[in-house]
C-alpha cells in the first residue's frame, strides 16, 4: 500500500510596506501624537469641534498644498500660489464691481459675476502658464521663477487695490459660492471641494497614468525622457493645475469676505511647502504622497492652533513652524535610513 504525500503549498512571503507608505504612516502617527500632547497642555484642546476646526480653517492651505505636493514631486516648486491668491481674488472683485462707483476702488468692470469669475481665473492660468514658459522652455530654476512670479502677481493686484482692497459696489451673488453651507450644516462648500480636489488628487496619484508619470519625471528625468515621456509638457500641465487650484482658492477667499484684499494669502505659498515637506514630499522630487500632505497640515494646524492656545506670540509660533519642519525632516530621513539598512 503506497502513501501519499501532499505538499502543502509555501506560504507567500509577507511583503514590505513600501517606503512612501511607512513615511505616510509615521506622520500620521505624529500628527496623532502631537494632538494628544496638545490636548495635555492647552485646556478643552481635545474636543471633536477642535478636530475638525483644524481641518476647516486651513482649507485653503490644503487646496494649494495638492498643486504644490504634485510639482515637488516632480522635482519642481511653485511658490506663485499665494500671489495667486490674491490677484485671482482682486481681479475677481474687480471684474464684478460696477461701473460709475463713487471712488477709483469702488468703480469696476461691470461684468456678471459668472465672466468674472471666468476672467479671474483666466489671470490665474497666466501666471501659470508664465511659470511653465520659464521653467520649461529656458530651463530657469523653479524655485527663482515662482518667487519671482509670485511677486508680479501679488504687484498686479496692489496697484488694482490701490494698495488696499475693494469691497464695495459688488453684486449681492458675489458672496454666495464662499459662504454657502452643505448639507444643512455648518461647513461651508469650500471645505467640501478642499475634500473633493484631495480625493480626486490621491485617485489620480495613486490609480492613473499621470500620476505615475510625475513620480517618474522626479524621480529620473532623463530615463523618464528615454522611456517617450514628454517630461517638459507634464511640467507645463502641473504648473496650469496649480494655478487653477490657487485661482480657486482667491476667488472663493474673496467671496468669503466680499473683498479682493492685495494681501491675502500672503505666506500661504510658503505654508503649502511646509505641510508638503512635513508630509514626506521630498524636496529633491520622485517621493511623496497627498495623504501625508494631508497630515503634515494637520500637524502645522496642531502646533499653531497649541501655540495660540498657550498664548505665545506670533514670534515663537513661527519659531515652532521652523523646529517642527526642521524635526520633520530630520526623523523621515533617519527613519528611512533606519529602515533600510
Amino acid at each position: 500500500m503506497s502513501s501519499v504525500t501532499e505538499e502543502l503549498p509555501a506560504a507567500k512571503p509577507r511583503q514590505k510596506m513600501s517606503d512612501e507608505a511607512f513615511i505616510t504612516a509615521l506622520v500620521a502617527a505624529v500628527a496623532v501624537g502631537l494632538f494628544l500632547v496638545a490636548s495635555l497642555l492647552v485646556p478643552n484642546f481635545f474636543q471633536w469641534q477642535n478636530v475638525v476646526n483644524l481641518v476647516t480653517n486651513n482649507w485653503a492651505v490644503i487646496s494649494l498644498g495638492i498643486g504644490v505636493s504634485f510639482l515637488l514631486v516632480s522635482g519642481n516648486f511653485d511658490l506663485s500660489v499665494g500671489g495667486i491668491v490674491a490677484l485671482s481674488g482682486v481681479l475677481s472683485v474687480w471684474f464684478a464691481q460696477s461701473t460709475g462707483g463713487a471712488n477709483p476702488l469702488s468703480t469696476g468692470l461691470g461684468f456678471s459675476y459668472p465672466m468674472a469669475v471666468t476672467c479671474a481665473l483666466v489671470g490665474a492660468f497666466a501666471i501659470g502658464a508664465l511659470n511653465a514658459l520659464f521653467v520649461v522652455r529656458f530651463g530657469i530654476p523653479s524655485i527663482i521663477v515662482t518667487l519671482g512670479t509670485m511677486m508680479v502677481a501679488r504687484g498686479i493686484a496692489q496697484v488694482i487695490t490701490h494698495g488696499s482692497q475693494r469691497n464695495t459696489n459688488l453684486p449681492d451673488e458675489f458672496g454666495f459660492l464662499g459662504n454657502l453651507t452643505m448639507f444643512g450644516s455648518s461647513v461651508k462648500f469650500p471645505v467640501v471641494l478642499m475634500a473633493l480636489l484631495l480625493l480626486i488628487a490621491i485617485f489620480v496619484e495613486r490609480k492613473m497614468v499621470f500620476g505615475r508619470i510625475t513620480y517618474w519625471v522626479g524621480a529620473n528625468p532623463e530615463a523618464a525622457t528615454l522611456s517617450g515621456i514628454d517630461r517638459g509638457w507634464h511640467v507645463v500641465k502641473l504648473y496650469l493645475v496649480s494655478a487653477a487650484i490657487a485661482g480657486v482658492v482667491g476667488i472663493l477667499l474673496a467671496s468669503e469676505y466680499k473683498s479682493g484684499f492685495s494681501n491675502r494669502g500672503l505666506l500661504m505659498e510658503f505654508d503649502a511647502l511646509v505641510i508638503a515637506l512635513l508630509g514626506g514630499v521630498a524636496i529633491a522630487g520622485g517621493f511623496g504622497s497627498v495623504i501625508g500632505m494631508f497630515f503634515g497640515a494637520i500637524i502645522l494646524a496642531v502646533v499653531t492652533s497649541a501655540a495660540t492656545g498657550l498664548v505665545l506670540s506670533p514670534d515663537w509660533q513661527f519659531i515652532l513652524k521652523a523646529v517642527a519642519v526642521f524635526l520633520a525632516i530630520v526623523t523621515q530621513t533617519w527613519a528611512l535610513a533606519r529602515r533600510n539598512r
